[in-house]
């Protein structure tokens, strides 16, 4: 792939004001963890073509934990989410959700939106 995606500087708080929204609060680890990785992936879209070979271990770094506590946590908030507030969810992305989305996917998702809409 020859050059890169543009990005954009999203600020964190913008990211933590839209998991707010989702029902996501800093009392999550995930809340942190996914909250840096948007900011990250929208400064560097690119980054979401490999997430777990280079958006969780720069979140891991960053953090001083391991890949795998970034992805379980930010699982962890994906599946609260899901399970209670779905609507939102559906409300930021215009469209039914029908499954629950990977923590790649929902970062994608989440990224795509501000960077769309912020």
């Amino acid at each position: 792939m020859k050059g890169s995606m543009a990005g954009k500087r999203v600020s964190l708080s913008e990211v933590r004001e839209l998991m707010e929204r989702l029902g996501i609060t800093p009392n999550y680890k995930g809340f942190y963890y996914a909250t840096y990785a948007v900011g990250l992936a929208a400064e560097k879209p690119e980054r979401l073509l490999l997430v777990t070979k280079w958006l969780y271990p720069e979140v891991a770094r960053h953090y001083e934990t391991t890949v795998n506590a970034v992805e379980r946590d930010i699982r962890t908030i994906v599946g609260i989410i899901w399970s209670e507030n779905r609507k939102v969810l559906e409300e930021i992305f215009r469209c039914r959700i029908t499954s629950k989305p990977t923590v790649s996917q929902f970062l994608a998702m989440i990224t795509s939106y501000l960077m769309r809409f912020i």
